[in-house]
Formats: C-alpha cells, sequence, structure tokens
C-alpha cells in the first residue's frame, strides 16, 4: 500500500489543503462562537437521542428523516435557536457529523457515538449557502457572524465551508482550501525511516531526529495542575480558572509535538523522492502499559497522516512497509535474521559479524523494500 504524486503530473496541478488558525476575538464575538457552539452540540445530542429512541422502537433512522423532523418540528418550539446573529446553517452539519459518526461506527472504524458535553471538543461548522467565501489577510468575514480577525494573515482565496473549534479558551478556524504542488526537487532517491520511543524517527541516510518526550517534559506541571483542579469545588469559579490552566498546558504540549512532526515530514517530503515507512500497529503497542505513555508521546498516527498527504504536495511516494517485515531483526549486511530485544540497541549480527545501530539497521533495511 503507498500513496505517490504521479510523476508526469506538471507544477500547475492543485490539491485541497486545510489550514487551521487562531481567531483574536472580543468578549462579545466569544460569546457568539459559545452559543453557535451550543447550538451545535444541543442538535447533536437531540440527534443521538432521537437515533437510539427509533433503534429501541425497531425503526431504522438515517440523517435525512433526523434533519427533516428536526426542522418541522423541533426548532420552531425553540426561538433561542433562531437568535439573531446566530448562523442556521450549524444545525444541518451537526446531523452531517452524526451521520458520519454512525458512519465510522457501522463501518467498524470506531466505537458508538457518545453524547457530546460542554466545554469538550465545542466546535460548528457553518457555510454561505452554496456560496464560495472569500478569506485572506488577517481579517475574515463569516456568514452571519460578521468580521473577525486571525493571528497570522490568511491566503488570499475561497472556501465553501467553515469550522470554528475551541481549544482551552481559544478559538480557532479551519477550512479547505485549492493550492498548487510544490513539487522539489529531490536530493535523495529512496529513504527508510525507522520509528521509535528512544530516537523519534532514524533515516537510512545517517540522519537521525531524537524524541523530545514533550509530554514526559511537562508531565510535573501537569501533575500539580490535574491535583489543584480535583481539590477544587465543583461549579467554582476557581476550578474553571484551573480547568483552563490545565486546558492551556495540554494543548501546548500537543503544539510543540505536532510543531515537531511538521518539521520533520516536511523535510523528508521535500528531500526524497520515495520514502518507505512501517505499517506500525499502535493501537498494541498502546496495550503495553509500560511504554503506552511515550508511545502515546510520539504521535506515530500524526506522523503517517502528515507524511501522506505532504507527499501529494511536494510530489514523492509513500511505501508502507508490510507489518510483520522483520526489519530490526534483519542483518543489512548479509541479510541473516535474528531475534532482537527491545534493551539490546546495537545489532551484532550472529552470522557475518556486522555491528551497527539497530534503528539505522532497520532503516537500511526498510529503504531497500522500494523497487528501484
Amino acid at each position: 500500500m503507498y500513496y505517490a504524486m504521479l510523476p508526469h503530473l506538471k507544477r500547475s496541478c492543485q490539491m485541497l489543503l486545510s489550514i487551521k488558525t487562531k481567531l483574536k476575538l472580543s468578549q462579545e464575538q466569544k460569546i457568539i462562537m459559545s452559543k453557535h457552539a451550543g447550538i451545535a452540540r444541543f442538535t447533536y445530542n437531540w440527534g443521538l437521542a432521537t437515533w437510539n429512541s427509533f433503534v429501541k422502537d425497531g425503526l431504522k433512522p438515517n440523517k435525512y428523516l433526523l434533519k427533516k423532523f428536526f426542522n418541522n418540528h423541533v426548532k420552531p418550539e425553540f426561538t433561542w435557536i433562531k437568535e439573531k446573529g446566530i448562523c442556521q446553517k450549524i444545525t444541518q452539519y451537526s446531523f452531517d457529523n452524526l451521520g458520519s459518526a454512525f458512519g465510522r461506527f457501522f463501518s467498524g472504524k470506531s466505537g458508538y457515538p457518545n453524547f457530546k458535553k460542554k466545554g469538550k471538543h465545542d466546535s460548528f461548522t457553518i457555510d454561505a449557502s452554496g456560496q464560495t467565501i472569500p478569506v485572506g489577510g488577517t481579517s475574515i468575514k463569516l456568514p452571519t457572524i460578521g468580521w473577525v480577525k486571525t493571528h497570522e494573515s490568511l491566503p488570499h482565496t475561497t472556501c465553501k465551508s467553515i469550522t470554528i473549534s475551541r481549544i482551552a479558551d481559544s478559538w480557532y478556524i479551519s477550512f479547505a482550501y485549492e493550492q498548487e504542488n510544490e513539487i522539489t526537487q529531490k536530493q535523495h532517491q529512496v529513504v527508510g525511516v525507522d520509528l521509535g520511543v528512544k530516537e523519534l524517527a532514524t533515516l537510512s541516510t545517517g540522519v537521525v531526529f531524537p524524541n523530545p518526550k514533550y509530554y514526559q517534559a511537562n508531565l510535573r506541571k501537569l501533575k500539580r495542575l490535574s491535583r489543584k483542579l480535583s481539590q477544587k469545588v465543583k461549579g467554582s469559579n476557581n476550578r474553571h480558572k484551573t480547568k483552563l490552566k490545565l486546558a492551556r498546558h495540554h494543548a501546548r504540549v500537543a503544539n510543540l509535538r505536532n510543531n515537531t512532526l511538521h518539521q520533520i515530514t516536511t523535510f523528508l517530503c521535500k528531500n526524497h523522492a520515495k520514502i518507505v515507512v512501517e505499517d506500525l500497529n499502535v493501537s498494541g503497542m498502546l496495550s503495553n502499559h509500560k511504554l503506552s505513555q511515550v508511545i502515546a508521546d510520539c504521535g506515530f498516527y500524526e506522523f503517517k497522516r502528515q507524511l501522506e498527504y505532504k507527499a501529494k504536495k511536494f510530489g514523492c511516494e509513500i511505501i508502507i512497509a508490510d507489518r510483520w517485515y522483520p526489519s530490526s531483526k534483519t542483518c543489512s549486511n548479509c541479510g541473516h535474521i535474528q531475534d532482537m530485544p527491545l534493551k539490546e540497541r546495537t545489532y551484532n549480527c550472529g552470522s557475518c559479524g556486522h555491528s551497527m545501530d539497530r534503528d539505522l539497521n532497520a532503516a537500511i533495511n526498510l529503504s531497500r523494500l522500494a523497487k528501484p
């Protein structure tokens, strides 16, 4: 399994990319955003509760049936949904999200949908009733809501819909837009990438990216804030303030991790024509309770996700090695296979006597899976 940019495609080819950036909002605008998120959450939870009720009665519901019933019979009873300044498209996307959640459940990709909670993953989506929304610069005019400012300058383009989400006490805007591919000159034809806990990524070219372990580095402060939160009275202002502090710190750790992953994946896709990576069983690795915290801190799934879309952007090919390929057990010099416990950091071949760092040895083996 691999994803590749076809070699005959020209630089003018376009692909769909998404961007997410922080909004600079006034207190009044934050209240408006909270109202939108609340309506989206209420609609989603109503749809899920009704879906469960229909199934209990032996019926087969779908998002279209729920959406029609909600618009005709439920929405008119709740006048606060039609309050001035509220975009009415948010209820439509709530049902779309519910339908997608059940689609993932029926296909076995995720568990049964849960009810949404206030303050946890607050988000909503809006559009301009089929018209494109122009964006660009540090200001954007949202449908119904009006003008809002961003901390960073946005590309001058158009989009069909916009999603606004809250992380801690900050609001972010995200949307998809078309951008031309940036086919770059490659320094290396093939590279194997061995992912690990000690070193985040080891390349067959000898380049090593250390694992910053941001969660471990900030664990002491996270524990302290979690302990403070547990000591506060539920519903009090002090508990709310402490909860925001903890959420901000979790967001900071996640941003640091994502920034490192973006730097590595961009370097790989810009400078290598073929990239071979392992198909890691991340969920299985997380079942090891001794290493689960460190493994989760690496962000292996996010690493692979970024590689896949950046490969299309920069014009390189991603090759996914078989999950059972013994890259760490195979000697890169003679091909001899032997057991390699995790505690052994150097590969000492029992056949030819070749000695090499185990991660570099695995990366070289992976690079040889690419077709010449």
